[in-house]
């Protein structure tokens, strides 16, 4: 499964530009690729393993998969494959379809190798490939805001790439390797030495710049308002979690350990992620801007439950990080109906759109609810254990503060819900309709994973999630 979700999309990148096919071709073959890579997680015998046997004898890398890589393949097939059905919407010209469709290829291509990495500069390469394509997408469109986001993310990611690089090189100095195990082995014997420590405060600060989290997150709101409609939900259901939240999850877990400084870092960094992300957040106008900023808030609790050190909070982080591109992923395709439907953005210039829009109206609540833990919905079992995480590793000012921020999460979503949906109707969207059908089928997709999955977790959770940090 490993190499073939790694070079296939690759074979399919070189295969739709030889003989430059249609957008449509290149659209319709990365949805089947996104289909494919999400089955061959749970059916190996789909044809996945003969491929990497095939690819194997021409190419050998350092990869393997585990519980959490498993956990981030699903989400990216998931996300991947509702940001391209986005897309299409938003593309006018077969050409602009091409492009974006060979760049989520791409993107893939960097995700699942990244996430199947045993070694940090492996790791380090697959990064820049998600962060070049991503660069592409927020771009593509040539309008100032987006070339501005797009910079933006260009600049602060480089500043990022050089810290990591650093941070490699002063890991292979004291190793001699830059495989994750290699490099686990010598960590301990070299616990206090000052090129280590500078190591690993490197790798991690890139990795929360990665992230977006508070205060490394100036590109975030900024790349996601102004991206494309689809690259907004590829962006905010997997890119970032992918390049710094996953990225971190594996080196913490598999490499440098929780100590006490590390555990202070992040508990910290999470908890004013959660708080100033859902400030900003309250003060934002554009719908777009809000998930923005939402978004670092959600982030925050997935850090925060790492900073519990233990691996109840690794799982409960996990979950969030499943979760949250599910819900994220389902308020971003929302957000594109509404402005597809209306031409605008701006909060305050809607009103009473679930008359005109029900199922958009009906999904957005519910991915609302789910972001703000309230039962039964997914969000709330993955807050839940986020809060016993804290609470058990003895963190209960920083759990009382997690309960508290998503009463505050539920407050504001509330009031976006009724300012876009409820009230009375702006006449001058007497007009219009409910979104397309490919935008409200996602939607409703994603609604129903989010319900599912709150109403399984007992099965998701001992299924995939536990097993996947050691809890049996």
């Amino acid at each position: 499964m490993t190499v073939s979700l790694i070079f296939v999309p690759l074979i399919l990148v070189i295969m739709l530009n030889i003989p430059r096919l249609s957008g449509k071709t290149a659209y319709y073959t990365a949805l089947a690729f996104f289909v494919w890579q999400f089955f061959s997680v749970f059916f190996p015998f789909l044809g996945s393993q003969q491929i990497a046997d095939l690819i194997g004898k021409f190419f050998t890398l350092n990869v393997y998969a585990d519980g959490i890589s498993k956990i981030m393949i699903i989400s990216a097939a998931i996300v991947g494959f509702v940001s391209l059905i986005t897309s299409k919407v938003f593309s006018k010209y077969d050409s602009r379809l091409f492009s974006l469709s060979n760049l989520m290829l791409l993107a893939a291509a960097g995700i699942n190798g990244l996430v199947f990495a045993k070694d940090i500069f492996t790791m380090y390469v697959f990064i820049e490939v998600i962060a070049a394509a991503s660069y592409i997408l927020i771009s593509m469109d040539k309008k100032e805001g987006a070339l501005e986001g797009g910079f933006k993310y260009l600049i602060i990611s480089s500043i990022a790439t050089v810290m990591m690089l650093f941070s490699i090189a002063l890991f292979f100095l004291v190793a001699g390797s830059t495989g994750l195990t290699e490099i686990s082995a010598v960590l301990n014997d070299f616990s206090g030495n000052t090129i280590v420590l500078a190591a690993i405060m490197l790798f991690i600060t890139a990795l929360l710049i990665k992230g977006g989290l508070i205060p490394f997150h100036a590109w975030l709101s900024g790349a996601y308002a102004e991206a494309p409609a689809g690259v907004s939900v590829f962006l905010g259901g997997i890119v970032t979690k992918t390049t710094g939240i996953f990225v971190l999850i594996r080196f913490l877990y598999s490499v440098a350990g929780f100590s006490g400084n590390i555990k202070a870092v992040l508990l910290i960094v999470g908890a004013l992620s959660i708080v100033i992300g859902a400030l900003i957040a309250v003060t934002q106008k554009d719908f777009k801007r809000v998930l923005a900023y939402s978004s670092i808030s959600q982030v925050g609790y997935i850090v925060l439950a790492l900073g519990a050190g233990t691996a109840f909070g690794i799982a409960a982080a996990l979950f969030h990080v499943f979760n949250h591109a599910i819900f994220k992923s389902l308020l971003f395709i929302n957000s594109a109906s509404v402005e597809k439907q209306t031409g605008r953005l701006d909060v305050d210039s809607f009103g009473g759109l679930g008359y005109k829009m029900p199922v958009t109206s009906g999904t957005t609540a519910i991915a609302f609810l789910s972001a703000a833990g309230i039962p039964p919905f997914s969000g709330f079992w993955s807050k839940l254990l986020i809060v016993l995480a804290l609470w058990s590793a003895n963190c209960k000012g920083f759990a009382v503060l997690a309960v508290l921020a998503s009463l505050f999460t539920m407050a504001y979503f509330l009031t976006l819900q009724k300012k876009v949906f409820f009230g009375e109707l702006n006449p001058k969207l007497e007009g219009i309709n409910e979104a397309p059908l490919s935008l409200t089928l996602s939607a409703m997709v994603l609604c129903a994973l989010t319900i599912g999955v709150g109403l399984f977790f007992p099965y998701v959770i001992k299924i995939l999630i536990f097993p996947a940090v050691g809890i049996i």
